[in-house]
């Protein structure tokens, strides 16, 4: 197991160095696997599809790493992923504008909408239609989240995490207002 961890973070680090010269339509297992010296049997064995190895990048580096057991607020949780994909922004700017069946939105999406309702089910506890309410939340974070991604992080993650932060509570504020009025 752990050569084929080896292998795996290898042809990844390639990838991430493919990804910041060219765009991954344009990128090829085959180009994966030369620039790495590796067969393109030896990628297959790992990965069903490059789309798979940008998906396993996002798992191990960053899903794997954390436990939401270990947060006590969604926010803070917020506030390490977004300090990772800064870190790691041109990676994860390239990897939200792959598009079609596979894409790596589409696996973001799937992934992070548990942790985001995860943390809202506290803030709408015993609130009639919460299923929609939280549903509503995580899409408008997501959403937020992938257009800072893709507009080329132009604000540092505390700055955004204020930002949003802000629009949350003014949001919440207006809908208590609104219905505490009914």
């Amino acid at each position: 197991m752990p050569d084929s961890n080896i292998t795996k973070k290898a042809l990844a680090q390639t990838m991430k160095e493919l990804m910041a010269k060219h765009p991954f339509s344009k990128i090829s297992v085959g180009d994966i696997c030369d620039a790495c010296g590796m067969s393109r049997k030896s990628f297959y064995y790992h990965f069903r599809d490059k789309y798979d190895l940008v998906n396993w990048i996002f798992d191990t580096e960053f899903l794997q790493s954390i436990r939401p057991e270990n947060y006590t607020a969604g926010w803070q949780l917020l506030a390490d992923m977004c300090t990772y994909f800064y870190e790691e922004k041109e990676f994860y700017r390239c990897a939200m504008r792959i598009e079609g069946q596979n894409s790596f939105r589409e696996y973001f999406c799937e992934a992070i909408t548990p942790l985001i309702s995860f943390f809202s089910k506290d803030v709408f506890d015993g609130v009639e239609n919460a299923d929609f309410y939280i549903t509503f939340f995580s899409d408008a974070i997501l959403m937020s989240l992938i257009r800072w991604l893709t507009e080329g992080v132009q604000i540092h993650p505390k700055e955004y995490l204020e930002q949003l932060r802000e629009i949350a509570v003014r949001l919440a504020r207006l809908t208590l207002e609104k219905l505490g009025g009914q």
